[in-house]
């Protein structure tokens, strides 16, 4: 398994250790739902450098990223982040996205078990256009600093005035005496930052013990990859490899509001158009189990009225609410349906009911 520039923390702090994606990430450090809570209560550390960071520069680099994305990249300008999907040809998802529109070239943070993949993708689809594309996952660290408190303690550090980046934009600056980009994004729901700058084990722990000491106060917490998963799935939050893949499309996974035909062609366009001409056949919806006591999970049944109608893709025992959520794909017909659902839960049916997302109400 791969390390990150923070491993020894995680060792240091007794974190739970297991693989992800061919790394050795923090799954949990003081326990799941107390590590939840801190993030929605206050603030949380997430070391997510497992994430893949590939730049693309040259004059047709806007070409490149129109060509291969489903948002429009024209509306980027510098400092500004858009989330985005990549498509196959047939409309089927190769990746979720952030791209940073960095002066004349962009940055693309991907999903860390898709870098290889992402990463021979992009460049298949750079022929005839003049560009380079460069990985530089193995060179950056990612810090994610989420919570209502994130804001009071990374403004410790720095003379940047985060409170002036707006939502989904980012600005370079110096903190912790690093200099680094400081974006703000997550997946949390929450107010929060994400640390770009470079892999080095000194710089790491230069800046996760600065961060740990500026947030002492707030009762900051290290998170890892458990709770990470929760709190994306409270805000109804898509993760690859389980509510998008090849086999399922930015239209019916609810990414529509990503997808933008009035752009001109882009990978996969032309099938999504005819999607939406003819008719989603499924949809991505949140659930929450009747029973406080069921938890759905990945795989499991959907049925309604007797009938199998689809499949949970994400579940959890939400801890801000107490119950069983989940996202699952099911026929178009149930949607909006007063029949409720019942999910299979080993031999046994829990039943539920279709939920407008986020889970939780900001």
């Amino acid at each position: 398994m791969k390390p990150t520039a923070f491993t020894p923390i995680h060792r240091e702090l007794g974190a739970k250790l297991v693989e992800f994606a061919g790394f050795e990430m923090p799954i949990q450090y003081s326990g799941i739902r107390e590590e939840h809570r801190s993030v929605r209560e206050s603030v949380g550390v997430f070391d997510v450098s497992h994430m893949g960071e590939f730049e693309i520069h040259g004059p047709d680099a806007s070409a490149l990223v129109q060509r291969i994305t489903t948002n429009n990249a024209a509306k980027l300008v510098e400092g500004k982040v858009q989330y985005s999907a990549m498509c196959y040809p047939d409309g089927g998802i190769v990746d979720d996205l952030l791209v940073y529109r960095l002066g004349e070239g962009y940055m693309l943070v991907v999903n860390a078990s898709n870098i290889r993949k992402d990463y021979t993708w992009i460049v298949s689809n750079s022929k005839g256009l003049d560009v380079e594309v460069a990985d530089k996952s193995d060179t950056i660290s990612l810090l994610a600093v989420q919570g209502p408190r994130s804001a009071e303690t990374l403004q410790k550090l720095t003379s940047t005035g985060l409170s002036e980046i707006p939502y989904y934009a980012f600005t370079h600056g110096t903190l912790a005496g690093v200099d680094m980009l400081i974006s703000r994004t997550g997946y949390t729901g929450e107010l929060g930052y994400e640390l770009y700058f470079p892999w080095d084990d000194t710089l790491a722990r230069k800046v996760w013990n600065a961060v740990f000491d500026a947030g002492k106060e707030f009762g900051i917490k290290p998170v890892g990859l458990g709770a990470r998963d929760s709190l994306r799935l409270e805000m109804g939050y898509c993760l690859y490899g389980n509510d998008i893949d090849k086999t399922t499309n930015p239209l019916e996974a609810g990414l529509g509001w990503i997808t933008k035909f009035d752009k001109g062609p882009f990978i996969g366009s032309d099938i999504l158009q005819n999607v939406r001409r003819e008719g989603m056949k499924r949809k991505l919806v949140g659930f929450v189990l009747d029973d406080p006591r069921a938890f759905p999970r990945h795989g499991y049944e959907i049925h309604a009225g007797g009938n199998y109608v689809g499949v949970v893709t994400s579940g959890t025992v939400s801890p801000v609410l107490g119950q069983g959520i989940g996202l699952g794909y099911v026929t178009i017909s149930v949607v909006n349906s007063p029949i409720p659902l019942q999910i299979s839960i080993r031999d046994k049916k829990a039943g539920a009911h279709i939920v407008q997302l986020p889970f939780i109400k900001k």
